[in-house]
C-alpha cells in the first residue's frame, strides 16, 4: 500500500475542461469575456433553475463583495454574519467599513441559529442601528434552516446575502441552495464541488442586478468611447481561460455529489461502532446535502480518555492523511475580537469537538481503506 498523500478535499477533473481550455487558446478568448465565461454561466443558471441570473467572477470572496454593495451596506452599517464560517464570509464586510455582529449556530444544522439571529435584531434595533443585510451559510454544504431564516428577515425587512460557497449541489425542499436569499454566492476554489482553479459566482435574481455586478466587476467603465468611470469598480470578472474549466466541471457536478454523498455514508458505516462520534447530518427530508466535507464531532464526556479531534488529527497527518478542524468561529478570531456577538457557545463546542475529514470525489477504495485502518487504530 503506497503512502501518498490523502488530501482533505482536492481538485477531481472529469475530462472535458481542457478542450474547453483550448477552443480559448485556439480562439485567442483569453481575457475575462469569451464563449467560455457565457457558456459556464448558463450552464450554473440552468442547473441552478428558478429562472436565476448568474455573473462569474474571479472568487467567492469577490461575489461576497459585490453582493453587500448590491445591497446598499456601506462604512458605518452593521451586517449579521453568522460566526461559524470561513473568514472570507465576513472579511467583504469590512473592506465596505461596515461591522460585522457575529451570530452563534444552531446545533441542528450547525448554521444561523434564528432565535439568536433575532435576538440579535432586537438589541440593535434598541441602539438605534437597523442592521443592513444578513450573511447566511449553508456550512459544509448543509443547507441552513430556510423557513425559519427567511421568516426573520421578511419581519424585520432585512435582505438576506446568502453563502452557498460551500453547496453547490445541495438543495431545500428540492429548490437549490444559492437561490433562497436576495442574493446568493457560489465558490469554485480548488477544493470546493467543483473549481475554476480560482473563481466564484453572483446569483441574482434579476438580469439587471447581474449586469449591475458585471459592470462594478469590470472596474465600472461607463458606456463611452473613452475610459469614463463614475463608480468605483474592482478587477473581478472571471477569465474566459477559467470558465473554460468551470464547463467542463459542470458537466461531472452530479457525479461529485454523488461521490462526495458516498464518502458520507462510509464514514457512517465505519464510524457506526463508536457511539462517542456524531456527524452532521440531514435533520430531515427537507434537507439534500452535498455533504462537501463530511464533518464529525468526538464527543469527550463519552469518549474513552485521551481521545479527541485534535488526537485523531495528529493520527491521520502520521499517516499523511489531511484533515482539518472545523471553521474556528469569527469571534473567537483576533481580528474580529471587537465585534459584537450573540448567542450562547454552540458554535465554540462545535470547534473544540469538531473534525473534517477526508471527502473528495477523487477518493478511491485504496484510500478509503488506509482511513480506515488509520481511524480504527487510533480509536481501538
Amino acid at each position: 500500500m503506497t503512502n501518498d498523500k490523502i488530501w482533505l478535499s482536492s481538485p477531481h477533473m472529469g475530462g472535458t475542461e481542457l478542450s474547453y481550455v483550448n477552443e480559448a487558446f485556439a480562439t485567442n478568448w483569453v481575457a475575462p469575456l469569451g464563449p467560455n465565461v457565457t457558456g459556464f454561466e448558463q450552464a450554473i443558471e440552468s442547473y441552478l433553475g428558478d429562472d436565476v441570473h448568474v455573473a462569474a467572477l474571479s472568487s467567492g470572496t469577490a461575489a461576497l463583495h459585490l453582493g453587500l454593495i448590491l445591497l446598499g451596506v456601506q462604512a458605518g452599517d452593521e451586517v449579521l454574519c453568522q460566526s461559524m464560517t470561513f473568514s472570507a464570509s465576513a472579511n467583504p464586510i469590512v473592506y465596505l467599513g461596515a461591522t460585522p455582529i457575529f451570530i452563534d449556530s444552531e446545533m441542528t444544522t450547525w448554521n444561523l441559529c434564528p432565535i439568536a439571529l433575532e435576538e440579535a435584531i432586537i438589541d440593535r434595533l434598541a441602539k438605534g442601528k437597523k442592521p443592513k443585510a444578513i450573511i447566511a451559510v449553508h456550512l459544509y454544504g448543509m443547507p441552513y434552516n430556510v423557513e425559519a431564516i427567511s421568516a426573520v428577515a421578511q419581519k424585520y425587512a432585512i435582505p438576506i446575502l446568502e453563502d452557498s460557497a460551500e453547496a453547490l449541489g445541495s438543495t431545500y425542499k428540492g429548490k437549490s441552495c444559492g437561490t433562497f436569499g436576495n442574493l446568493g454566492v457560489l465558490s469554485f476554489n480548488g477544493n470546493k464541488i467543483i473549481t475554476t482553479s480560482g473563481g466564484g459566482a453572483l446569483v441574482t435574481p434579476t438580469e439587471d442586478l447581474k449586469n449591475k455586478a458585471v459592470f462594478l466587476a469590470t472596474q465600472a467603465r461607463d458606456a463611452a468611447t473613452h475610459y469614463q468611470h463614475s463608480e468605483i469598480g474592482y478587477n473581478y470578472r472571471l477569465s474566459n481561460i477559467c470558465a473554460g474549466i468551470g464547463r467542463g466541471q459542470m458537466e461531472v457536478l452530479a457525479d461529485h455529489v454523488a461521490n462526495r454523498r458516498n464518502m458520507n455514508s462510509f464514514y457512517k458505516e465505519l464510524l457506526q461502532p463508536y457511539d462517542f462520534v456524531t456527524f452532521l447530518t440531514e435533520p430531515t427530508t427537507a434537507y439534500y446535502s452535498n455533504y462537501w466535507l463530511t464533518t464529525i464531532r468526538i464527543h469527550p464526556e463519552l469518549a474513552p480518555k485521551g481521545t479527541s479531534a485534535e488526537g485523531l488529527r495528529l493520527a491521520l497527518e502520521k499517516e499523511n492523511i489531511e484533515s482539518r478542524p472545523l471553521w474556528k468561529p469569527m469571534h473567537l478570531q483576533p481580528v474580529f475580537s471587537d465585534c459584537p456577538y450573540y448567542g450562547k457557545d454552540v458554535a465554540e463546542h462545535l470547534f473544540a469537538t469538531g473534525l473534517c475529514l477526508p471527502s473528495g470525489s477523487n477518493l478511491n477504495d485504496s484510500d478509503r481503506q488506509r482511513i480506515a485502518t488509520s481511524i480504527r487504530s487510533y480509536f481501538e
